[in-house]
C-alpha cells in the first residue's frame, strides 16, 4: 500500500510538474507571439507612414491624413514630418490625450531625434531611440520612445517621418486581446527596471514569468509576461488494489482523452484559422459577394458589397425582391429576370451587366457573375454572386476615347495649318509673278502705238491679272484663318501631361512589344503651355521612338548565340538649366533603337521629309513649331549605349508670369 501510495503521489507530483512546464511553455510561446505582434504592428505603422508620404502633400494637406492615421493608432502619441535638416514641417498630436510635449517642449529632445535619424539614414530604414520618461501637465508621466523613418523619393532623401510611441499604449494596442487576457505585460530594462505596465494578473497561488527580447533597430527592450495559475490539487486514494486498477484505467482514459483533445484542438485551431482567413479575404477583396437562397432572400453579403451600394449588411440580410439597391424604374424588369434565373438549375457563368443604385440615388454599372451554391452533401441551396463595379472602367474608356479623338483632331488641324503655311509661301510668289507679268504686258501693249490692240485681248490680259490676284488673296485668307486660332495657355503639371497620353502610348506599346518607363522628378514645377499641342508633341515623339525600335529584335552578344534585347522607351521629365530670369523644365523621350544616320539628321526637321513608307514628313516639323511658339527648343542627341534622345524645354508657369509682370 505504501508503494502504491508513493507511486500515486509520484504520479500526481509528476503530473503537477508536467502541467507547470506546459504552462511555462505556453507562457513562453505567448510571450514570443506578443513580441511578434508588436513587431508586426510597428512594421504596419511604417508601411502606413510610407503610404502617407508617397502622395504629394503640402504640410497643410498632410495634416488631414496624418490626423486620421493617429485616430486609428492609439499607440502613436505624435507624428512629425521633418525636412532633410530635421526641421519640423508639420506635426499631429494624438486626439486621445493632451499634447505630450506640452510641459517639456520638443526642442529639448532634438539631440535624441537627430541621433535616431542619423542611425536611420545609415541603416536606410527605420531606427528607434532609447526610451525616456516624459512628464505630463497633470502630474503623471509616461515612458516613450521615438521612431525615425527616412523618406526617399527616386533615390533622393526628401525628409523624415518621426513617430513618438507610448510604451504602455504599445502593450495595450499592438498585442492581441487573447494574448493579453489574464496576464501582466511590461517593458523592462536589462537590469529589471520596469518602464511600462499593462494588464492585471488573474488569481492563483503561483507566478509564472516569461521574458523575450524585443530587438528594434537602434534599441532593445525586454518584454516581461507574468501569469498566476493554481498548482495541481492532490486527491488521496484509500483502497490500494482498486486505486491501482482505477489508476491504470484512468491513465488509459486520460491518455485517450488527451489525444482526442489534442486532435480536437488541432481541428478547432485549423477551422478557426481557415474561418479567420476566409473572413479577412472576404473583407479585403474589392469584389462584392452576395448569396441568395432558393427563394431569392439574401443570406450573405461582404463588406465590399455593402460599401458598393451604401447599405449596411443588417438591412440587406433576409431581403427578398425588390432589392433596396435596384433603381425604381428598373425594379420590375430586374424582378422578372431574377425569377427566370432562380427557376432554373444553372446559370451562365460568363456574367451579365446591370445597373445598381446607391443609397444617395446615384446609379453605377456593375458586372454580375452567378454560380450555384452546393452544400457538403451535394444539395443545391442557393446562388452565389460576384459583383464588380465597372463605373471607373467605363469612365476610363470614355476618357481614353475622347482624348484620342481630341489628339487626332488636333493633329489633323496642325497638319492642315502647316500645309496651308507651306502652300501659302510656295504659291504666293508664282501668283504674284503671274499678276505682275500680266499687268506689265498689258501696259506695254497699250503704250506701244505700233501694235494695234483689240478690246478682247485687253480684257483677257486684265482677267489674267485679276484671277492671279484673287488666287493670292484666297491663299492668304486660308493662312490667316489657320493662324488666327486663339492660343489658350495654362499652368499644367508635367505629370498631368504624361497621364493624358499614357493610355494611347501604353496601347501602342503593348502592340509593338515595348516597355514604357516613366522618370519624373518631383521637383518639377508646373509649365505654362497649350496643353493640347504639347500632348500631341509628346505623343508624336513617343510613337516615333517605339517605331524606331521595331527593327531591333536581336543584337549579337559576346557569345555566338544572339541575345534578345529589351525594347525600352523612357519618358523623362526633370528641371532644365535655368537662369535668374526664367526657369525651364526638360521633357525627353529616349529609345534604344539604331539611332539616326548623319544624312537623315541633316534633314530631320525639313517639312515633307520622311523615312517611313506611309509618312508625310510633317510630324517633327510641327513638333518643333509648337515648342518654339512656347519659347522652348526641340533637339535630339545620341543615347548611350544605343538609341536617340529627343528633348524639348518649356518655361515654368510662375517664372513666365513674373517675366510678363516685370515687362508690363
Amino acid at each position: 500500500m505504501a508503494l502504491v501510495l508513493a507511486l500515486l503521489v509520484m504520479l500526481v507530483w509528476l503530473a503537477g510538474r508536467y502541467e507547470s512546464s506546459m504552462v511555462q511553455d505556453r507562457l513562453e510561446r505567448d510571450a514570443a507571439q506578443t513580441v511578434t505582434d508588436i513587431r508586426s504592428g510597428l512594421t504596419r505603422n511604417i508601411q502606413s507612414f510610407l503610404a502617407l508620404q508617397s502622395e504629394e502633400h503640402t504640410p497643410q494637406a498632410w495634416h488631414v491624413p496624418a490626423a486620421r492615421l493617429l485616430r486609428e493608432h492609439r499607440e502613436i502619441m505624435r507624428l512629425e514630418w521633418r525636412s532633410e535638416a530635421l526641421e519640423v514641417l508639420s506635426f499631429v498630436d494624438t486626439p486621445y490625450r493632451g499634447p505630450v510635449f506640452e510641459r517639456l517642449g520638443r526642442s529639448s529632445l532634438q539631440s535624441d531625434v537627430a541621433l535616431s535619424c542619423t542611425s536611420a539614414r545609415r541603416l536606410n530604414g527605420s531606427s528607434y531611440s532609447t526610451s525616456y520618461f516624459l512628464p505630463q501637465s497633470d502630474g503623471l508621466g509616461m515612458e516613450v520612445l521615438d521612431m525615425c523613418l527616412p523618406l526617399v523619393t527616386a533615390g533622393r532623401l526628401t525628409g523624415y517621418a518621426v513617430a513618438t510611441y507610448s510604451l504602455q499604449d504599445m502593450l495595450a494596442e499592438l498585442v492581441g486581446r487573447q494574448l493579453a487576457r489574464g496576464v501582466g505585460l511590461s517593458f523592462t530594462e536589462a537590469d529589471g527596471t520596469r518602464l511600462a505596465l499593462h494588464g492585471v494578473l488573474s488569481r492563483g497561488s503561483r507566478i509564472y514569468v516569461a521574458q523575450q527580447l524585443l530587438d528594434l533597430p537602434g534599441n532593445t527592450l525586454v518584454l516581461r509576461m507574468e501569469s498566476r495559475l493554481g498548482t495541481p490539487a492532490l486527491f488521496p486514494n484509500v483502497l490500494t488494489a482498486l486505486v491501482a486498477a482505477l489508476s491504470l484505467a484512468l491513465l488509459a482514459v486520460l491518455f485517450l482523452l488527451a489525444r482526442d483533445m489534442r486532435r480536437r484542438q488541432k481541428v478547432e485551431q485549423d477551422l478557426g484559422e481557415a474561418l479567420a482567413f476566409r473572413n479577412a479575404m472576404e473583407d479585403s477583396v474589392l469584389t462584392g459577394l452576395r448569396a441568395r437562397d432558393l427563394q431569392g432572400r439574401i443570406t450573405y453579403v461582404n463588406q465590399a458589397f455593402c460599401n458598393m451600394v451604401g447599405v449596411p449588411a443588417r438591412e440587406l440580410l433576409n431581403q427578398s425582391f425588390p432589392s433596396p439597391y435596384w433603381p425604381p424604374e428598373l425594379a420590375g424588369m430586374y424582378q422578372q429576370r431574377q425569377e427566370v434565373r432562380l427557376a432554373g438549375n444553372s446559370l451562365p457563368r460568363e456574367g451579365h451587366e446591370s445597373v445598381f443604385m446607391r443609397r444617395d440615388g446615384t446609379r453605377f454599372p456593375v458586372l454580375i457573375m452567378e454560380a450555384p451554391l452546393i452544400n457538403a452533401v451535394g444539395k443545391h441551396t442557393g446562388w452565389m454572386s460576384a459583383i464588380l463595379d465597372v463605373s471607373e472602367q467605363r469612365r476610363t474608356e470614355e476618357l481614353s476615347r475622347a482624348s484620342q479623338e481630341r489628339l487626332q483632331a488636333t493633329a489633323r488641324l496642325a497638319m492642315v495649318g502647316e500645309m496651308a503655311s507651306l502652300l501659302s509661301h510656295e504659291l504666293n510668289q508664282p501668283l504674284a509673278a503671274i499678276s505682275s507679268y500680266a499687268t506689265g504686258s498689258l501696259n506695254l501693249l497699250q503704250h506701244d502705238a505700233g501694235l494695234p490692240l483689240s478690246q478682247e485681248l485687253q480684257l483677257a490680259m486684265r482677267r489674267i491679272a485679276e484671277q492671279a490676284e484673287r488666287a493670292g488673296k484666297v491663299i492668304k485668307s486660308v493662312h490667316d484663318v489657320v493662324r488666327r486660332r486663339e492660343r489658350v495657355r495654362e499652368a499644367v503639371a508635367p505629370r498631368d501631361l504624361l497621364e493624358a497620353i499614357m493610355p494611347l502610348v501604353s496601347l501602342q506599346a503593348r502592340k509593338l512589344g515595348v516597355r514604357v518607363r516613366l522618370a519624373l522628378d518631383p521637383a518639377c514645377e508646373p509649365v505654362l503651355c497649350d496643353r493640347t499641342m504639347v500632348e500631341q508633341v509628346l505623343l508624336n515623339l513617343s510613337r516615333n521612338g517605339m517605331q524606331a525600335m521595331q527593327g531591333i529584335d536581336e543584337q549579337p552578344a559576346l557569345a555566338a548565340a544572339p541575345v534578345a534585347r529589351e525594347k525600352l522607351l523612357t519618358l523623362r521629365i526633370r528641371p532644365a538649366a535655368s537662369n535668374a530670369q526664367r526657369r525651364w523644365v526638360e521633357f525627353a523621350v529616349i529609345d534604344c533603337g539604331e539611332g539616326i544616320a548623319p544624312e537623315v539628321a541633316a534633314q530631320l526637321f525639313t517639312p515633307f521629309f520622311t523615312t517611313k513608307v506611309e509618312g508625310m514628313g510633317l510630324g517633327l516639323n510641327l513638333c518643333r513649331t509648337v515648342v518654339e511658339q512656347h519659347g522652348g527648343y526641340l533637339g535630339f542627341a545620341a543615347a548611350q549605349p544605343q538609341g536617340t534622345i529627343f528633348s524639348f524645354t518649356l518655361p515654368v508657369a510662375q517664372a513666365l508670369a513674373q517675366d510678363t509682370s516685370e515687362g508690363a
